[in-house]
């Protein structure tokens, strides 16, 4: 292998051992919008989940990231919120990858339609055949096949502290757009709340290189300010583990 190859694969694997540690679901993207062009292989997951004798999502939390229940504390905090308790009828999901937290969510309510955004093509595949969602086309930062005001609840997790800003905030307005009235919008983002001195220490010290809109910061009164202008209030903030440290999960509901 020439030096310049062995460059490269030096780099994808040290990007693999980094995000393998973040709670990111790594797949291999249509896009480069500031995403990875590297993936969780689905058949070697697939394979292992399967030895392990978890579900794929409990395994990629448990063995893959080393934060065993980390998907399911997210889902019980959201369920304590009453995320779930108004029966959503319609939900979006955007980039599910493994559909860990689609597993997870289809246990506390049984929506008539369950739309994903997913650009990895096997991982969307997987979640059509295994939960019957629908999978819509996506060009990475637009929701354009969803009516607006059609989604009860729309949602994202380890998702936008994995892309560029300009991307997080594309979506954002899009989110808006498709929630209907008195519907709720669920995102993670890595906020000033969740990088305190000692927390930045650990990103700068344990958090590895490689990819440089990884993690990406948003601040918190930003996002709480523009979804405001977009009529969506927040209702709640809690912090949620993420590889080496904490990403913070937004909850907003949409005004009448």
């Amino acid at each position: 292998m020439s030096a310049a190859g062995k460059g490269t694969s030096a780099w994808k694997s040290g990007v693999k051992r980094l995000l393998g540690r973040t709670g990111f679901d790594i797949v291999r993207s249509g896009n480069n919008l500031g995403g990875v062009d590297d993936f969780i292989p689905f058949e070697a997951t697939m394979r292992a989940a399967r030895a392990s004798g978890m579900s794929v999502g409990d395994h990629i939390d448990t063995v893959m990231n080393g934060t065993p229940g980390a998907t399911r504390s997210t889902i019980d905090e959201l369920r304590a919120l009453g995320v779930f308790a108004a029966g959503p009828a319609t939900v979006l999901e955007i980039g599910p990858g493994s559909g860990r937290y689609l597993e997870k969510t289809l246990k506390e309510c049984a929506p008539d339609r369950y739309e994903i955004y997913e650009t990895a093509a096997p991982w969307a595949d997987y979640l059509v055949n295994t939960f019957g969602v629908i999978a819509l086309p996506t060009a990475g930062s637009s929701l354009a096949p969803t009516p607006d005001a059609s989604v009860d609840l729309v949602q994202a997790h380890k998702v936008f502290n994995t892309v560029t800003f300009l991307c997080a905030v594309r979506y954002f307005f899009e989110m808006a757009r498709v929630t209907r009235p008195g519907g709720r919008i669920v995102f993670d983002v890595m906020t000033e709340t969740c990088l305190d001195p000692a927390a930045v220490r650990t990103w700068a010290t344990q958090g590895g290189t490689g990819h440089g809109s990884f993690p990406a910061a948003m601040p918190r009164g930003m996002c709480v300010d523009l979804f405001a202008s977009l009529g969506c209030g927040l209702e709640a903030g809690f912090l949620a583990p993420m590889g080496v440290a904490s990403t913070e999960v937004l909850v907003f509901r949409k005004g009448a």
